[in-house]
């Protein structure tokens, strides 16, 4: 392709911000970022600028924060651009008016091997649900969230105690990485969408919806693994939520220790010096770190040391 085509590039937080900078590296043509209007945050409830905003203005390019993604204002803006493509990466949900405005249409950067892990999600869920393995898929939007085609994926490991920040971290260079790909491999017509009704299999196909407070609940009566993926899934947000002494506690990184627990699940045992771990169905898991209510996270040891058992 003689002409640089001109993407549009919509998102918001740091995830997307990696997909941004690897494009502008590669040489790419962008000529306009969306992301999400200032929002009143921290202390004084001051405007915050979103990570994708800061990083466009510190290179000088051009930055629309629709209110309404609907409204003619921000369509005509869009439009003025005249692109060829546009990239999603962690932003809102798009009306077709906008997702079918350019020539070749619009691509999302999805965090997980889709049709695997649909929804809000993936990277949780993928943990929770104790998985092996993720990563990351480039697709064309469609009318229905996450259904459209697929143009690549790349695989990535998930170890035995990683959590869901790690994982985003690792997912947020892969995704950005596997973008540049993408689109290189679009404009020299060398990649052949794959729909996903071909390679889907009903049965085997996990969600990834948004996580609620709920979801959060630990269920000790569960086998150790289990509760371990549930936490780590969880971590370092929203962080998985137990009760200890009528207190709400949330707990972000464990050890499993296979040993059967004489205690019923969900107790809470510690020497009150070096240790501290809750029973299981089948094992306890040894805690790194806690949030007591009211208290900022701190590690078990700095716990222990002001911790009184009633």
């Amino acid at each position: 392709m003689d002409k640089k085509p001109r993407i549009v590039f919509m998102g918001t937080p740091a995830f997307a911000v990696a997909s941004l900078r690897a494009l502008l590296d590669a040489k790419m043509n962008v000529v306009g970022v969306v992301t999400a209007p200032d929002k009143p945050g921290g202390r004084g409830m001051q405007l915050q600028q979103s990570a994708v905003k800061l990083f466009a203005l510190d290179h000088n390019l051009p930055i629309l924060q629709p209110e309404k993604l609907k409204s003619p204002e921000f369509f005509e803006a869009l439009t003025a651009w005249n692109p060829d493509l546009q990239v999603v990466v962690a932003f809102r949900m798009l009306p077709e008016k906008i997702w079918s405005l350019p020539p070749m249409g619009t691509l999302n950067v999805h965090g997980s091997l889709l049709p695997q892990y649909r929804g809000a999600a993936p990277i949780n869920w993928a943990i929770m649900n104790g998985e092996k393995e993720t990563g990351v898929t480039t697709f064309q939007l469609q009318h229905t969230i996450d259904t459209g085609d697929i143009l690549l994926q790349d695989k990535i490991t998930i170890t035995e105690n990683m959590t869901a920040g790690e994982l985003h971290d690792t997912m947020m260079i892969v995704g950005a990485q596997i973008l540049v790909k993408t689109l290189a491999g679009l404009f020299n017509n060398e990649i052949k969408s794959v729909p996903q009704a071909a390679v889907i299999n009903e049965h085997s196909v996990h969600h990834a919806p948004k996580i609620f407070t709920k979801d959060c609940e630990i269920n000790w009566a569960l086998p150790v693994n289990k509760v371990h993926n549930h936490i780590r899934g969880l971590a370092p947000f929203p962080g998985a939520i137990t009760k200890v002494e009528g207190k709400i506690v949330k707990l972000y990184s464990t050890i499993v220790e296979k040993i059967k627990p004489a205690e019923a699940p969900g107790s809470f045992i510690t020497d009150g010096k070096t240790f501290a771990k809750f029973a299981c169905e089948d094992g306890y898991l040894i805690l790194n770190d806690i949030q007591w209510e009211g208290k900022k996270k701190m590690p078990i040891a700095d716990f222990l040391r002001g911790y009184r058992h009633n």
